[in-house]
């Protein structure tokens, strides 16, 4: 099992930054790659980003480019969210997810099996 746990949430005004972690413990040697979602209430669970554990190769949904970056510390098992300019569109539920199968990073929510708590970004407008 791999044990996800997400931090760096908070209320924050549009054009404000954050950065969210995400820490693994556990089997982690099994993750191939770790993605954050996000889901706002009353919508699909969404994806943002990717980043594959072995040569940090990364996918960004357009919503996002250019503004998050996504980021990994092999050795402490981390990874981080940078997020910048965020608009109020942004506010929801941040999920980290642990991808063990497979060999290239998606976009599918269905290919992770490991989710974190996630933790609430709002922000105002």
């Amino acid at each position: 099992q791999v044990q996800l746990v997400e931090s760096g949430g908070g209320l924050v005004q549009a054009g404000a930054s954050l950065r969210l972690s995400c820490a693994a413990s556990g089997r982690t040697f099994s993750s191939i790659a770790m993605g954050w979602f996000r889901q706002a209430p009353g919508k699909e669970r969404e994806f943002i980003v990717a980043i594959r554990w072995n040569d940090g190769s990364r996918d960004y949904a357009d919503s996002v480019k250019g503004r998050f970056t996504i980021s990994r510390d092999n050795v402490n098992k981390a990874v981080y969210l940078q997020m910048n300019a965020l608009k109020p569109e942004a506010s929801a539920v941040y999920y980290c997810a642990a991808m063990t199968m497979g060999r290239f990073i998606t976009r599918s929510a269905n290919a992770y099996s490991h989710w974190g708590q996630g933790t609430q970004v709002t922000v105002s407008s």
